[in-house]
């Protein structure tokens, strides 16, 4: 395999996909790319296709093969998806799902430098890694974790280490799902704050989700996602519309923005 190159460009670049899960075809055709500096939200309701995306960016599903298909990542069309999962750091709510109860949060953020979940004895790590995952622990505002298992911490903790785990050997991009699902608001805002800080120290965001509040101000892409076709991919303002999300949502919706931050409102129509 191709060594991944290190050259500033496309991130991401789909062409002309088609990928089933089982015997249902989630996408046909689908056409897809993500540069780096260009943060994006992918927006769509559930059953649009979001966790098959993110599942094709993690090797676990493969597209079709055709003449026409090409997916390749930072400019590779072979790649080891050992070096993409070091180039492009994940959080998901699978991830999530099957982290190991017992695993300590110092354990958590060291396992992101095997992409493994949990940490085994046959892993080695330096001096300087273990300094490292002490640091990203303080960063991630966790640094009382250190010792607590996995199993005990709250949601909030949890996703806050797996957040660390996917930054700890500093990926080009990170990509999100639904990452303040489950929060509470000071849990939401806290961990909102922590994506927008690494967005600004160069991280690209892409962010899969259905909610819209979770959009940080700093995203200028949204692409609308639904039953597996691409709806709109355009600047941010152009496509968080209400009738844009009405269509999207299939239900009436009232838009508010504030700050940069949007919200979704049910809209019921009045009799008149």
């Amino acid at each position: 395999m191709a060594a991944l190159s290190l050259q500033a460009g496309p991130i991401l670049e789909i062409e002309k996909a088609t990928v089933y899960r089982g015997d249902t075809c989630v996408f046909e055709d689908l056409s897809f790319t993500l540069q780096e500096g260009v943060h994006t939200a992918i927006l769509g309701p559930n059953g649009s296709g979001k966790s098959t995306l993110l599942k094709l960016l993690a090797g676990e599903v493969h597209p079709v093969p055709n003449d026409a298909m090409r997916i390749r990542l930072f400019g590779e069309e072979q790649w080891n998806v050992w070096d993409v999962r070091k180039r492009l750091g994940m959080v998901s709510h699978d991830l999530q799902h099957q982290y190991m109860d017992q695993v300590t949060g110092l354990k958590v953020i060291l396992s992101g430098f095997y992409s493994s979940i949990g940490i085994y004895g046959h892993q080695e790590f330096s001096y300087a890694q273990l300094a490292r995952a002490d640091e990203m622990l303080e960063e991630m505002g966790s640094a009382s974790l250190k010792d607590r298992r996995f199993g005990e911490m709250s949601t909030g903790e949890q996703r806050r280490c797996l957040l660390g785990r996917a930054l700890v050997h500093e990926p080009a991009a990170l990509v999100l799902d639904e990452p303040t699902s489950g929060l509470d608001l000071t849990a939401t805002f806290h961990y909102l704050d922590l994506v927008r800080a690494r967005m600004l120290k160069g991280k690209t965001l892409l962010l899969v989700t259905h909610h819209i509040h979770e959009i940080p101000p700093d995203v200028k892409r949204v692409v609308l996602l639904k039953q597996g076709k691409i709806l709109q991919d355009e600047e941010k303002r152009a496509v968080l519309t209400e009738a844009n999300l009405s269509r999207l949502f299939d239900c009436p919706v009232a838009l508010v923005e504030a700050n940069g931050w949007y919200q979704a409102l049910p809209c019921h129509a009045t009799s008149g």
